[in-house]
């Protein structure tokens, strides 16, 4: 009877470990720090390979769509430029156009590009009251 009770403690303390790694990893996978362009050149090497947030605005005329989805253009942030190659499964947001206010998820390269597998995008302009000269706030 012990023998039997001790298998029974033994496979749950195996399984538990194995949920808690697995949990403990699949968090680590997730976690996506998000940086300016200028905070993550301030990383320097230490933000190559890492799942990386970056945000920034559109440079205008930067997006070009390439063959099979491949996506890129380039972000500004405080006169900070960061090229950005979308390769990701899903296509990408209508609001992503120039000036518009982006957030890239992936990895920076060792070459200083950035691979991107989500990115989102906000058009503030878009959200914008159209300014009409002559008109008050109350009409």
């Amino acid at each position: 009877m012990k023998t039997k009770n001790l298998k029974f403690v033994g496979g749950t303390v195996v399984i538990l470990g194995a949920v808690l790694t697995l949990a403990v990893t699949g968090m680590e996978e997730s976690k996506a720090y998000y940086q300016t362009v200028p905070e993550l050149r301030a990383m320097g090497v230490k933000a190559e390979g890492r799942r990386i947030r970056v945000a920034g605005n559109v440079v205008p005329g930067s997006i070009e769509r390439h063959d099979e989805g491949v996506v890129t253009f380039d972000i500004e942030f405080e006169g900070d430029t960061l090229g950005v190659r979308y390769v990701g499964r899903g296509p990408l947001p209508d609001t992503l156009v120039d000036r518009a206010q982006a957030v890239a998820e992936g990895t920076l390269a060792a070459n200083g590009s950035f691979e991107a597998t989500l990115v989102q995008a906000k058009c503030a302009s878009k959200y914008e009251a159209a300014y009409q000269e002559g008109a008050s706030v109350t009409e």
